[in-house]
Formats: C-alpha cells, sequence, structure tokens
C-alpha cells in the first residue's frame, strides 16, 4: 500500500454564520484503505464530505485529491469570455444613460410611417447622439460597465472552479445519506445517469442515432449490466427503481457511483437501515470495491461493519477530530469510547 495519500483534508474549517460545523479537520487517506469517519449525529461528518465533494467551499483549509488541489484553471477561453462580458457591460451601460436621447435620434426625427425602417440611419444617428453626449455619458459608463461585467464574470467563475461535477471528472465519487435514485427509471437507466461524464457523443450524433452513438450506448448498457452484476441486482435489472428493498436501493446508489470510474469514493452511511444479512453483505461489497482497486472513506454509526472492514477510523466530536487509528486503537481509547462508542457498542 503506498505511503502517498490519495486524498488529503488539510486543516479545513466550515464556518456557516456563527455555526463552526467542522473545525481544522485533518485527514490522510492512502490508495487501497478502507477508511472510516464515525461521530455522533452533529459531529460535521456529512459536512466535511460536503467539503470534499465540492458541494461546499471549505471556510479555511484545503483538500489535495492525489497530490493536487481540484481546482478549474483559468484559460485563454475564459479571459475572451470574461472580455466579451465586460463589453457587453459597456455597451449596456452607454445604452442604459442615452436611451431617450438615442430614441429620439432614431425614431422620432428619422422615421417615417409606411416607409422601410433605416437601419443604417439609426446607425447614423446612434454615433451622433454618442459623439455628442460627452465624457460623463460615453466613456465613463463604460468603464464602469466594463469594471462591473469583468468583476461579475470572475466572481462567479470563482465560485464555480470547484464544483461537484468537476470533483466527479477527477475521480472522487460518492453516495448520500438520504437515498437519491430516480424511482421511475430502471436500475439499468439509474446506473446510465451516473455513465454520463464518460459519453462522448455530442448533440447531433444523439439526435440522429448515428452509428458510432449506438455503438457506445450498447457498450455503456453492457458496462451498467456489469455493475450491476458486480452489486448483485443484475436479476432485476429491467425493475423500477422504487420496487427495490431499501438494502438493495443501498447497493444501487453504490452501483452508480461506481459508474464514474472513481479512483476514490465516499460512502455516507451505507448500512443506514440495513438488517445484519444485508450489514454483512455490504462489508462484503465494499471489501470487493477496495480489492477492484478503489479506495473507499465511509461514515457509518454501524460499528460491527466499522470495525469489521475498516484499516483505520477517525471519530469526530463537535466538527474536531479527537483520535485516529486502526480499529484496536480506537476500541481502546477511553476519549472515543466516553465520546461515542460506549461499553455497550464494544461489547
Amino acid at each position: 500500500m503506498s505511503a502517498v495519500p490519495i486524498l488529503e483534508v488539510q486543516d479545513v474549517t466550515m464556518r456557516f454564520g456563527g455555526l463552526v460545523a467542522n473545525e481544522r479537520v485533518s485527514l490522510a487517506v492512502r490508495p487501497g484503505e478502507i477508511f472510516a469517519v464515525i461521530g455522533p449525529n452533529g459531529a460535521g461528518k456529512t459536512t466535511l464530505f460536503n467539503a470534499i465533494t465540492g458541494i461546499y467551499e471549505p471556510t479555511e483549509g484545503d483538500v489535495l485529491f492525489e497530490g493536487r488541489p481540484i481546482r478549474r484553471e483559468w484559460r485563454n477561453a475564459d479571459r475572451l469570455r470574461g472580455l466579451a462580458v465586460g463589453m457587453a457591460g459597456a455597451a449596456a451601460a452607454v445604452l442604459a444613460l442615452n436611451a431617450s436621447a438615442l430614441w429620439d435620434a432614431a425614431i422620432n426625427a428619422r422615421y417615417v410611417m409606411g416607409e422601410p425602417f433605416g437601419w443604417w440611419g439609426m446607425a447614423g444617428a446612434g454615433r451622433e447622439v454618442l459623439g455628442a453626449a460627452g465624457l460623463w455619458l460615453t466613456w465613463f459608463p463604460a468603464a464602469v460597465g466594463f469594471a462591473i461585467g469583468r468583476l461579475g464574470f470572475r466572481a462567479i467563475w470563482n465560485a464555480q472552479r470547484r464544483t461537484p461535477d468537476l470533483v466527479a471528472r477527477a475521480g472522487i465519487a460518492r453516495t448520500f445519506q438520504n437515498i437519491r435514485l430516480f424511482g421511475e427509471m430502471n436500475l439499468v437507466e439509474n446506473v446510465l445517469v451516473g455513465m454520463d461524464q464518460h459519453f462522448r457523443s455530442g448533440f447531433f450524433a444523439c439526435l440522429l442515432r448515428t452509428p458510432g452513438f449506438r455503438r457506445e450506448r450498447d457498450r455503456m448498457r453492457r458496462r451498467a449490466f456489469e455493475l450491476l452484476k458486480f452489486v448483485e441486482l443484475a436479476d432485476a435489472a429491467a425493475e423500477p427503481a422504487r420496487s427495490l428493498p431499501y438494502g438493495h436501493q443501498r447497493r444501487l446508489e453504490i452501483a452508480r457511483a461506481l459508474a464514474t470510474r472513481p479512483r476514490l469514493i465516499l460512502l455516507d452511511e451505507p448500512a443506514a437501515g440495513m438488517n445484519p444479512a444485508e450489514s454483512a453483505d455490504l462489508m462484503r461489497l465494499i471489501r470487493r470495491i477496495r480489492e477492484s482497486g478503489t479506495t473507499v472513506v465511509l461514515i457509518e454509526h454501524d460499528m460491527k461493519v466499522v470495525m469489521g472492514i475498516s484499516d483505520r477510523i477517525a471519530v469526530l466530536q463537535y466538527g474536531k477530530k479527537i483520535a485516529e487509528g486502526t480499529p484496536e486503537a480506537i476500541r481502546s481509547d477511553p476519549v472515543c469510547i466516553a465520546a461515542y462508542l460506549g461499553t455497550e457498542e464494544l461489547g
């Protein structure tokens, strides 16, 4: 197992107004590991997952995947888009301040009822009006509009530098605490949703149903069926997702997450609501996921699952990490016992 972390959470703090959901949390997950995050309800576990996967931007700290932050890079195309938005802002500002004069010069003074509209004459009227408007009604508002447009574009771009779709394309997938399936779609279609980012056929290929599109569609469907076999749901592939038992819906969510071809998968309480037999099956599935080459990080309250499959465990309480170590070390840590595990959980 490599000593270089696949995931590093570096002093991540998440504040929501006066509420601190995570405070300087640091984790390092090695490739091929099954790493568990445990803690009482409200400890900040799901918030940490949201910060890792781009749903939230950390207030402080950073998240590194395979040694690098997941960020969109500022490219030449973004510079050109910003320039275009700035120029549109400049034109809008100038036109807004001179709208009345332009209307008078182009319509009231030049348009003759019943005759074709003179577009070139309107352009000439616009040049005359703007030429006579002076500095405060042309160049100054143009500069202000250009600056507002550019700054607004940059602010929106910055807000989208680390979004969930970018995180997914980088190689991180997740499931959610509450099941989020498409109930009316069958199992294969639900898994195909996770493959969207790998579908290469363009709009016109899909519209015209070209041979290349049909080949790619068939290949994706075969891959979806293979994933359903992997999670042992292939027999129900044509059934609607809502018809599945609760534990099988959890498995379908995992199959959909695996469809993104992740190198790291985050599972948020995958055993929630499962009976002991389903939990045992889930443990075997998580081990198979690790054996297939995907690193696993999970949040879980079922201590039999956590202690049975985890290589290392981190414990959160009130948004802070209070311990980290092997299952044996956590099981015997007095701080963890007092904060979360208790004597009954360990018995």
